[in-house]
C-alpha cells in the first residue's frame, strides 16, 4: 500500500478532524473499541500540535429509539440501552486527555455516522476556510469511513492518519486502508502522524 503525503505538505488551511474519541468507546460498553487507548497518544499529539484547527466530533445517540428516523429507529431498538434515556451522560464526553484540549479545540456533536450531516460542522469548516482534512479517530470502517467519503465528495484533500485510527475489527480496518489506496489514490492519502506534522510545519 502506498503511504505518505503524495501531494506535498499541508497548507495553512488544513484541519484536523478527530472522529468520536469518546469515553463511550474507550470503556467496557457494548460499543467498546479495544485499541482506542493504543492510538490515543498519537491522536493527542496531533491535536496538541494544531489546537485551534482541531475539530472533535462526538456521536450522540437519541434519547430513545422512537426519536430516530427510518432504519436508525430499528438500530436503536437493538441498542436501546445505549440511548440517552439509559446511558450515563458521562460516556458521551471525549476521553479526558482530549477533553482537556477544549477549548481552543472545538467539539461538534453529531447524530449520524458522518459529521457532514450537521450544519454546525459545515459552518465551522467554512469559518476556518478548510480545504484539507487530516482525519483521525474511530472507527475506520464506520464513522471515519462515512466522514471520508463525504469529504471526498465535497472535494477536500483527505489525509488519513494511519497510526491514529482505530476499529473493533483489525481485518476491517486493514481492508478499508487497502480500499482507499486501491480505489481512491487521487483523493485520499494515508500517512503517519510524524510525517503529517513534519509536512504541516513545512509551510
Amino acid at each position: 500500500m502506498a503511504t505518505g503525503l503524495r501531494f506535498g505538505p499541508l497548507g495553512p488551511r488544513a484541519i484536523h478532524l478527530c472522529v468520536d474519541m469518546q469515553t463511550l468507546f474507550a470503556e467496557r460498553t457494548d460499543w467498546h473499541v479495544p485499541w482506542l487507548e493504543r492510538v490515543l497518544p498519537a491522536v493527542t499529539r496531533l491535536a496538541e500540535a494544531r489546537l485551534e484547527r482541531t475539530l472533535f466530533t462526538r456521536f450522540v445517540p437519541p434519547e430513545r429509539p422512537e426519536d430516530a428516523a427510518g432504519a436508525w429507529r430499528r438500530y436503536y431498538a437493538r441498542w436501546r440501552h445505549m440511548t440517552g434515556e439509559r446511558l450515563d451522560s458521562r460516556l458521551i464526553q471525549l476521553v479526558p486527555p482530549l477533553a482537556a484540549l477544549v477549548p481552543p479545540a472545538t467539539v461538534v456533536d453529531k447524530a449520524h455516522y458522518s459529521p457532514f450531516k450537521e450544519q454546525a460542522f459545515l459552518r465551522l469548516l467554512a469559518r476556518l476556510g478548510a480545504d484539507e482534512l487530516v482525519i483521525s479517530g474511530g472507527e475506520t470502517d464506520v464513522c471515519v469511513l462515512a466522514a471520508v467519503m463525504d469529504a471526498v465528495d465535497a472535494g477536500y484533500r483527505v489525509i488519513l492518519t494511519e497510526d491514529a485510527l482505530c476499529s473493533v475489527s483489525d481485518e476491517a480496518h486493514d481492508a478499508m486502508l487497502r480500499q482507499f489506496d486501491a480505489r481512491f489514490s487521487q483523493q485520499i492519502e494515508v500517512a503517519q502522524v510524524d510525517e503529517i506534522l513534519d509536512g504541516w510545519r513545512a509551510r
